[in-house]
């Protein structure tokens, strides 16, 4: 997967002009709740839309937003897409200081921006992403407790021996502060109690987790499933249970967020397309689950700002 900034020149003239975008209402980030707006079919409109989107954010569905903007751009070659992956609290912080025009977060933005910030941004909820632990390939632990993570990463816990494995110093792999998948993380394992433990190294990005834990020995951190890699590390079961898609979808696994993507109110055209795009059936019915991701359709649950899960 690529965390770099990605960019794509436009070149098609006036035969690109015409060119539509699938599905497209421009419900987008001028409608009230966008997150609940779901594109009917993929018949093409006649209407043509130029501009550039940038973005910024969560590195956990960069791959996800990259494949959506290459599809979208061939439809639409007046249209420029680019961004990086720097994580949640910068997508948002930028999305709201309009460097960007579009902030992708695993976290809600009323957990990182002031509420007046938040109140100029609409939220497009797009696909919701399983996170669990991950371990070398030469631990031996295969499941550990959410009070044995909590132990793991606070610093309690430090050899492997305690919690089944062999005699080994854990090393502790964290995510910076700001990151979204670290916040997922600790709210499924800390709730409400803080913590300050920042491990052997905090990492910037989901795929510095993952060349981090390739090359270091009884070593453990966390990533999306999207970044599981089972040629370089293990992901391993949290009370029991399985890190798939399908333990998510009713909150049996419990460590999931919501993927958002933040605009504001006022977006331009471009921006508005797509991120109609991203809540397409283009996108919805067969991008997303083939990315690693879980369509928001398919949950039985739902998870609001404060982190309370509740039935459909």
């Amino acid at each position: 997967m690529l965390d770099q900034a990605y960019s794509r020149r436009q070149f098609l003239g006036l035969a690109g002009g015409l060119a539509s975008i699938v599905g497209l209402g421009l419900v987008g980030c001028g409608g009230s709740n966008a997150a609940n707006t779901a594109a009917e079919g993929s018949a093409a409109a006649a209407e043509s839309v130029s501009g550039e989107v940038t973005y910024d954010g969560a590195s956990s569905f960069q791959a996800l937003v990259e494949a959506a903007a290459e599809k979208f751009m061939d439809a639409n070659p007046d249209v420029s897409v680019s961004g990086s992956g720097n994580g949640s609290g910068k997508g948002l912080t930028a999305v709201a200081a309009g460097t960007v025009t579009i902030g992708n977060s695993d976290v809600f933005a009323e957990t990182k921006l002031e509420t007046d910030q938040v109140k100029n941004l609409v939220d497009h909820e797009v696909a919701v992403v399983g996170m669990g632990p991950v371990v070398s390939k030469n631990v031996k632990v295969d499941d550990l407790s959410l009070e044995q993570l909590k132990g793991i990463f606070s610093g309690q816990i430090t050899n492997w021996k305690e919690v089944g494995g062999d005699d080994a110093k854990i090393v502790v792999l964290n995510r910076k502060a700001g990151s979204g998948t670290r916040a997922t993380f600790e709210a499924a394992v800390f709730g409400d109690e803080a913590v300050d433990f920042k491990g052997d190294a905090e990492l910037d990005k989901s795929g510095d987790v993952q060349t981090q834990m390739g090359s270091t020995d009884n070593a453990i951190s966390y990533l999306d499933f999207s970044h599981f890699d089972d040629s370089k590390f293990n992901a391993i079961m949290v009370e029991g249970v399985e890190p798939k898609s399908t333990n998510v979808t009713d909150d049996s696994f419990k460590i999931w967020a919501t993927e958002h993507m933040y605009c504001a109110k006022d977006a331009d055209e471009a921006t508005k397309a797509f991120l109609e795009f991203m809540l397409s059936d283009d996108v919805q019915g067969k991008l997303v689950e083939e990315q690693g991701f879980i369509p928001v359709s398919a949950m039985k649950v739902v998870k609001d700002a404060s982190g309370k899960v509740s039935a459909k």
